[in-house]
């Protein structure tokens, strides 16, 4: 099946601006000079008699772009070229949704110590909701008591939705009330990485320039969430557009050591689940940013397969690689929470409506299961020592693991292209209205450095660059067309790379401490479409094992 499904000339127009267009005024002209200079930076050499034919066709560009630039974009238009991350000869999944009835235990007491209730998993939660030991606006409160109290230690929260959620948390009491129960999450509290749009409520992504911006509409996964029963409470950090955990109002913190970055850019919502100041979050990943801050601060994230979960109000830093998932303490957390966001969303066309089946009775020992051996056998992080343990654990458990290898012979130094090229053309204005200037970080690395340079990638370049993610398709396929889970360190390979450009879902959890007493963590990864299998292997894993139930010192 072809990436490219309809050509695009604007998209490229907004992919490419020369430094012979970022140099130039729209009075001024194109000079010969110029445009040999700019040759450099994209590794090409034409005659002087070749440039001479180029000057009055550059000029006619650039006067093409000064045009597009006179019609302004709304955030939620995406490109006419739309990103399939299914590869040739892909069977879709045929079965029906699996009707899930999530099991609520009845023996669930309220606990002496009421700091407690901060670390019970959604169905401990929803049980002493649903057999009314403690109401809505109690449990209610109480995150956003914690949320008030630790989060300015942790910098991890940027606007707290208290009006909103007291309001909800009353509406939902009166219903159970009169006999009417949502379901599991209802009158659970929860919160959203501040890149997902709530009417009323600022929507700052993270980033000085927006930090008074308010979106006029909801974001779909959180209106599916609220349709289900969830309470929201905190808009939690993005780091600023989604890049590493630092925004215009600090630098979010890991729980396990606040001298330490809770890592991003999904930070706040890593920390704040972490400690405990909301029972689960909704994160964004595009290159790393739910599988970091989930495996960096202990708790389990699932990033589903690209185009699974809507995208509709939610900012974007890559449209054919965002994903967005749940950040939970556990697997089957992360299952009910994925179960209730998935599926068709008009308003997103990436969205698809295959069914997603999470069957708690199959036995996972008749799962085909590989692991990176290689990779493990090379891992230098401090977290070796746990994965050993794991793939251990697993083996007990009566899976017995194939090795394979990542697909090599792959320009991966060329991929970083696609995404800095399509944040660029996002971010547009921002860089030509020199507002670009006023995030707080301006370094190298930074992500107003890293806008700036994508006006120097060729939309040739960039294409080129689809057309190789095509072929890691096709190869990453023909690993894992024979096998249900794919075991993996979670860093210090080419495996977060790999799977955020091809669309593969991954689940990160945790493994326990390092030395240093600081969570590590392995990553699932599953077939396109197949978070059923991951997620299942993983609740499995944290039955037989208490590391998703280590918490943070100092959050009682």
């Amino acid at each position: 099946m072809s990436f490219l499904k309809a050509p695009n000339p604007r998209l490229a127009v907004y992919l490419t601006t020369l430094l012979l267009i970022s140099c130039a005024t729209q009075k001024e002209t194109i000079t010969k000079k110029s445009i040999k200079t700019s040759q450099k930076l994209i590794g090409i050499e034409f005659s002087k008699q070749k440039i001479d034919t180029l000057q009055e066709y550059l000029q006619r560009n650039k006067k093409g772009y000064d045009s597009l630039r006179k019609y302004p974009i709304a955030d939620e238009i995406f490109p006419a070229i739309l990103f399939d991350p299914k590869p040739r000869g892909f069977q879709i999944p045929t079965s029906k949704d699996t009707v899930l009835a999530w099991r609520i235990p009845d023996n669930v007491r309220m606990p002496d110590d009421r700091s407690e209730l901060a670390f019970f998993t959604i169905p401990k939660l929803a049980s002493l909701i649903k057999n009314k030991k403690i109401t809505c606006l109690e449990l209610t409160q109480f995150y956003l008591d914690r949320l008030k109290k630790y989060s300015p230690k942790l910098e991890c929260t940027i606007t707290l939705t208290e009006e909103l959620a007291l309001e909800r948390a009353k509406q939902l009491d009166n219903e159970l009330a009169e006999g009417s129960y949502r379901g599991i999450l209802h009158g659970i509290p929860y919160g959203v990485k501040d890149l997902m749009a709530v009417k009323g409520y600022p929507t700052t992504w993270g980033s000085e320039p927006y930090k008074n911006q308010r979106i006029d509409e909801t974001a779909t996964v959180v209106q599916r969430l609220d349709e289900a029963g969830g309470i929201l409470v905190a808009k939690l950090v993005s780091g600023a557009l989604a890049r590493g955990d630092v925004w215009f109002g600090g630098k979010t913190k890991n729980p396990w050591d606040i001298s330490k970055g809770a890592s991003g850019s999904s930070a706040g919502s890593g920390s704040a689940t972490s400690a405990g100041l909301v029972p689960f979050a909704l994160g964004t990943e595009t290159l790393g940013s739910i599988t970091s801050p989930s495996s960096k601060n202990g708790i389990t994230g699932l990033r589903p397969t690209y185009g699974r979960v809507s995208r509709h109000g939610v900012m974007s830093l890559s449209w054919s690689m965002d994903k967005v998932g749940p950040m939970c303490r556990s697997a089957e957390d992360c299952a009910i929470v994925f179960s209730i966001i998935q599926g068709k969303d008009e308003k997103d066309k990436t969205t698809t409506t295959i069914p997603f089946s999470f069957d708690p009775t199959l036995d996972i020992k008749t799962f085909k299961v590989a692991y990176l051996k290689e990779d493990i056998e090379k891992d230098t992080t401090k977290g070796k020592a746990n994965l050993l343990k794991s793939i251990a654990i697993f083996k007990k458990m009566g899976i017995e693991p194939m090795p394979v290898s990542l697909p090599s012979d792959v320009p991966y130094d060329g991929f970083d292209i696609i995404l800095r090229s399509e944040s660029g053309a996002f971010f547009d204005e921002l860089v030509r209205s020199g507002e670009v200037d006023a995030m707080v970080e301006q370094h190298k690395k930074s992500r107003a450095n890293s806008l700036r340079q994508s006006r120097f990638i060729p939309a040739v370049e960039y294409l080129q660059a689809n057309r190789h993610r095509q072929i890691l398709i096709e190869k990453m396929h023909q690993i894992m067309k024979d096998y249900d889970v794919l075991i993996s360190p979670s860093f210090g390979n080419k495996q977060l790379v790999i799977t955020n450009l091809t669309g593969h879902p991954v689940i990160a959890l945790p493994t326990g401490l390092d030395d240093e007493k600081l969570p590590t963590s392995l990553t699932l990864v599953g077939n396109l479409y197949d978070e059923g299998k991951i997620l299942l292997l993983a609740k499995h894993f944290q039955e037989v094992t208490e590391y998703d139930e280590l918490h943070p010192d100092g959050y009682d």
